[in-house]
Protein backbone atom coordinates (compact mmCIF):
# COMPACT_ATOMS: atom_id res chain seq x y z
CA UNK A 1 0.00 0.00 0.00
CA UNK A 2 1.88 3.24 -1.01
CA UNK A 3 1.23 6.32 0.50
CA UNK A 4 1.97 10.25 0.99
CA UNK A 5 3.45 12.72 3.57
CA UNK A 6 1.49 16.48 3.77
CA UNK A 7 1.37 18.88 6.44
CA UNK A 8 -1.80 20.00 7.96
CA UNK A 9 -3.18 23.27 7.45
CA UNK A 10 -4.15 24.17 10.94
CA UNK A 11 -1.28 22.60 12.65
CA UNK A 12 1.21 21.67 10.46
CA UNK A 13 1.77 18.67 11.88
CA UNK A 14 2.84 15.57 9.20
CA UNK A 15 0.36 13.39 7.86
CA UNK A 16 0.21 9.85 6.54
CA UNK A 17 -2.58 9.26 3.51
CA UNK A 18 -2.51 6.39 2.04
CA UNK A 19 -2.60 6.52 -1.76
CA UNK A 20 -6.01 4.79 -1.62
CA UNK A 21 -7.97 7.42 -0.09
CA UNK A 22 -7.22 10.33 -1.51
CA UNK A 23 -10.20 11.09 -3.13
CA UNK A 24 -11.48 11.27 0.62
CA UNK A 25 -11.68 13.44 3.51
CA UNK A 26 -9.15 12.82 5.40
CA UNK A 27 -8.30 14.37 8.86
CA UNK A 28 -5.41 15.28 11.08
CA UNK A 29 -3.88 12.81 13.33
CA UNK A 30 -3.10 15.37 15.78
CA UNK A 31 -5.83 18.31 15.52
CA UNK A 32 -8.78 16.58 13.59
CA UNK A 33 -8.61 19.34 11.07
CA UNK A 34 -9.73 17.99 7.33
CA UNK A 35 -6.42 17.97 5.52
CA UNK A 36 -7.92 18.44 2.05
CA UNK A 37 -9.82 21.63 3.40
CA UNK A 38 -9.26 23.75 0.13
CA UNK A 39 -6.11 25.48 1.28
CA UNK A 40 -2.58 24.42 -1.30
CA UNK A 41 -0.89 21.53 -0.38
CA UNK A 42 2.98 21.13 -0.79
CA UNK A 43 4.11 19.17 -3.47
CA UNK A 44 6.69 17.09 -2.67
CA UNK A 45 8.50 14.16 -5.03
CA UNK A 46 6.96 12.00 -2.45
CA UNK A 47 3.55 12.90 -3.12
CA UNK A 48 3.34 14.83 -6.47
CA UNK A 49 2.47 11.61 -8.59
CA UNK A 50 -0.78 10.43 -6.21
CA UNK A 51 -1.53 13.47 -5.75
CA UNK A 52 -1.83 14.93 -9.91
CA UNK A 53 -3.56 10.95 -10.52
CA UNK A 54 -6.50 12.12 -8.82
CA UNK A 55 -10.42 11.80 -10.39
CA UNK A 56 -10.51 15.59 -9.10
CA UNK A 57 -8.32 18.04 -11.51
CA UNK A 58 -5.26 19.53 -10.22
CA UNK A 59 -3.43 22.86 -10.51
CA UNK A 60 -0.35 23.21 -9.65
CA UNK A 61 2.01 26.44 -8.65
CA UNK A 62 5.96 26.37 -9.09
CA UNK A 63 7.34 28.88 -6.98
CA UNK A 64 9.98 29.47 -5.32
CA UNK A 65 10.46 31.78 -2.02
CA UNK A 66 12.96 34.59 -3.44
CA UNK A 67 10.42 35.13 -6.15
CA UNK A 68 8.50 38.34 -6.26
CA UNK A 69 5.97 37.65 -8.96
CA UNK A 70 5.68 34.20 -7.20
CA UNK A 71 5.44 35.37 -3.60
CA UNK A 72 2.75 38.43 -4.86
CA UNK A 73 1.04 35.19 -6.82
CA UNK A 74 0.43 33.45 -3.64
CA UNK A 75 -2.96 34.88 -2.03
CA UNK A 76 -4.27 34.99 -5.98
CA UNK A 77 -3.73 31.17 -6.21
CA UNK A 78 -4.96 30.68 -2.24
CA UNK A 79 -7.69 32.74 -2.45
CA UNK A 80 -9.02 30.75 -5.52
CA UNK A 81 -8.09 27.21 -4.13
CA UNK A 82 -10.38 28.21 -0.92
CA UNK A 83 -13.29 29.37 -3.51
CA UNK A 84 -12.89 26.32 -5.61
CA UNK A 85 -11.54 23.48 -3.05
CA UNK A 86 -14.96 21.35 -3.87
CA UNK A 87 -13.96 20.93 -7.40
CA UNK A 88 -10.00 21.56 -7.65
CA UNK A 89 -7.24 20.63 -5.86
CA UNK A 90 -4.49 23.00 -5.52
CA UNK A 91 -0.95 21.83 -5.44
CA UNK A 92 2.23 24.34 -4.09
CA UNK A 93 6.06 23.41 -5.07
CA UNK A 94 8.45 25.17 -3.45
CA UNK A 95 10.86 24.66 -7.02
CA UNK A 96 13.96 25.42 -4.70
CA UNK A 97 13.17 22.47 -2.25
CA UNK A 98 11.96 20.23 -5.04
CA UNK A 99 14.46 20.65 -7.29
CA UNK A 100 13.89 17.22 -9.08
CA UNK A 101 10.23 18.41 -9.53
CA UNK A 102 11.22 21.08 -11.24
CA UNK A 103 13.71 19.60 -13.59
CA UNK A 104 11.14 16.93 -14.30
CA UNK A 105 8.75 19.46 -15.59
CA UNK A 106 11.39 21.59 -16.91
CA UNK A 107 10.45 24.65 -15.00
CA UNK A 108 12.30 26.95 -16.53
CA UNK A 109 10.97 30.39 -15.14
CA UNK A 110 8.54 31.07 -12.11
CA UNK A 111 5.73 31.06 -11.27
CA UNK A 112 4.66 28.12 -13.52
CA UNK A 113 1.15 26.82 -13.20
CA UNK A 114 -0.14 23.82 -14.64
CA UNK A 115 -3.32 21.87 -15.06
CA UNK A 116 -3.48 18.45 -14.52
CA UNK A 117 -6.52 15.87 -15.28
CA UNK A 118 -5.80 12.26 -14.14
CA UNK A 119 -2.43 12.83 -14.15
CA UNK A 120 -2.24 14.27 -17.64
CA UNK A 121 -1.22 17.94 -17.98
CA UNK A 122 -3.82 19.46 -20.05
CA UNK A 123 -2.50 23.27 -19.68
CA UNK A 124 0.58 25.55 -18.80
CA UNK A 125 0.94 29.44 -18.34
CA UNK A 126 4.31 31.41 -17.34
CA UNK A 127 3.74 34.15 -14.81
CA UNK A 128 1.49 35.63 -12.08
CA UNK A 129 -2.09 36.77 -13.14
CA UNK A 130 -4.35 38.74 -11.28
CA UNK A 131 -7.44 36.84 -9.79
CA UNK A 132 -9.79 38.01 -12.58
CA UNK A 133 -7.60 36.67 -15.39
CA UNK A 134 -6.07 33.82 -13.08
CA UNK A 135 -9.84 32.22 -12.63
CA UNK A 136 -10.89 33.14 -16.40
CA UNK A 137 -7.75 30.63 -17.43
CA UNK A 138 -8.43 27.95 -15.08
CA UNK A 139 -11.95 27.96 -15.88
CA UNK A 140 -10.70 27.08 -19.38
CA UNK A 141 -8.29 24.93 -18.47
CA UNK A 142 -10.21 22.92 -16.71
CA UNK A 143 -13.02 22.32 -18.95
CA UNK A 144 -10.39 21.15 -21.79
Amino acid sequence: MSAFKTRCPSCKGLNRIPSERVNESPNCGRCQAPLLDGSPIEGTIENFNILINSDTPVVVDFWAPWCNPCVGFTPVFEDVAREQANTIRFIKVDTEAQQQLAAQYQIRSIPTVMVFKQGQRVEVINGALPKTQFTQWLSQAVNK
